[in-house]
């Protein structure tokens, strides 16, 4: 019997097998470095104040940048969802870009527009606005590099929208606003929270931008990485996993909540 159906589910086995070896690849060296951690060491590094102000600084400013990017991006998302026009694919892979592109590049063409005598440095700096070595320098660099999942995730969702629908609201009188906001956005929400969610987990993590961009005011990746250099392994690994454990918690309790709306 249990031989048999070894035999009529060959694929689904080798799959099983394949995929739990790179499901494991993914979470052990996380839960390694989790469980390999002293809880004391974990909790007195909660309240190093440094700590803490750079994990605080850097859930603020990937929120602030999810805001930006939601504001800007949700907006595109719907144009390339709904209309076909000449140059739409660059358009597209030009959006993912930042995606491909090496972060620390990524940071040094930010440098070439946002810096201090550079073209858009020269106008915000005009009215006392700073990117180099500010908090509008981390946002500026997370923005950047994490708004393709918003814009990605939204476009989708909107393209799943039957666009019947968002006529027959214009035939019943609603103006081109209202169809959007009553129609075209309650359907698509939910790939909207998903590419915010996205957005927002990869801002936290963003490393090689920021630094180029604003190694100070100093982020919680930043700080990881500037005390493996100076006091090693020891002190940088309590850090790591601290920010581990609040990216997961925050990440599993709003990806919960997008789950039960869907299941509504």
């Amino acid at each position: 019997m249990v031989k048999q159906w070894l035999k009529s589910n060959k694929l689904t086995l080798t799959f099983i097998l394949l995929g739990a070896i790179i499901f494991l690849f993914i979470i052990v060296p996380l839960f390694r470095m989790i469980f390999a951690s002293d809880p004391g060491i974990l909790r007195e590094t909660l309240f190093d104040p440094e700590v803490t102000k750079a994990i605080l600084l850097t859930l603020w400013a990937a929120l602030i940048a999810t805001g930006i990017g939601f504001v800007l991006g949700v907006p595109l998302a719907y144009l390339l969802a709904r209309y076909e026009f000449r140059g739409k694919r660059i358009v597209e892979g030009l959006i993912d870009v930042p995606i491909v592109v090496p972060h620390t590049a990524a940071g040094i063409a930010l440098l070439f527009v946002f810096g201090r005598n550079f073209f858009m440095g020269s106008i915000f700096g005009s009215v006392g606005i700073q990117f180099v070595d500010s908090m509008a320098g981390i946002v500026v660099a997370m923005l950047f590099v994490s708004v393709p999942f918003l814009i990605d995730s939204a476009k989708d969702g909107f393209k799943k929208v039957d666009i019947r629908l968002e006529k027959v609201a214009r035939t019943l009188g609603a103006s081109s606003w209202q169809t959007f906001f009553r129609v075209s956005f309650p359907l698509a929400w939910r790939s909207i929270l998903s590419g915010n969610i996205m957005m927002w987990a990869r801002g936290i993590s963003e490393f090689g931008a920021v630094i180029i961009l604003a190694y100070h005011p100093m982020i919680a990746p930043t700080l990881i990485y500037e005390r493996f250099e100076t006091y090693g392994l020891t002190y940088s690994r309590p850090v790591a996993v601290l920010l581990i454990l609040i990216s997961l918690i925050i990440f599993v309790v709003l990806r919960t909540l997008v789950q039960r709306g869907k299941q509504r």
